[in-house]
């Protein structure tokens, strides 16, 4: 039970930073080329109202959608992510996680088709790497406070 507070409490952690890092690619990048930097924000709302148009509606809406979203893949990764370069397979599973958004469930929706993927790419690998970084730091700071088992020789 320890285990399972522990994975879902490091996901819970991971799950703020990662889905407010992971932005930052495809907003520098739609700043950069003149793009419409909450466009990607107006498209995660088109998850949920896939015919709506009013970007306020669909602002609104991505908040909370990418909240959770956030929330599940970090506890999946707060699971599934190894103990040793957690950050680098981290940012290693968001890119899988950004294969799987991407070319799956995004193709469904025309607002998430439209993006350009390489700046959608590296918000994926953001992801994934911040919430590796959140997982290990806890980790560690978890196995500080643990109590060390006692060496016991034989003589």
């Amino acid at each position: 039970m320890a285990a399972v507070r522990a994975v879902v409490g490091d996901g819970v952690a991971a799950a703020l930073p990662a889905s407010l890092g992971s932005g930052l690619p495809s907003t520098i990048h739609a700043l950069a080329t003149g793009g419409e930097p909450l466009e990607a924000t107006a498209a995660a709302g088109s998850l949920v109202f896939p015919r709506e148009h009013r970007r306020r509606v669909l602002l609104a809406a991505a908040v909370p959608v990418h909240l959770a979203i956030s929330l599940a893949w970090s506890v999946v990764l707060a699971r599934l992510l190894p103990h040793r370069g957690t950050t680098l397979a981290g940012a290693l599973a968001g890119g899988g996680i950004g294969a799987l958004d991407l070319g799956v469930v995004g193709r469904l929706f025309p607002r998430v088709r439209a993006l350009p993927r390489f700046p959608q790419l590296l918000d994926h690998l953001a992801f994934g790497a911040i919430a590796g970084r959140v997982i290990a730091r806890r980790r560690r700071e978890r196995a500080s406070r643990a109590p060390r088992k006692a060496h016991i020789s034989a003589a």
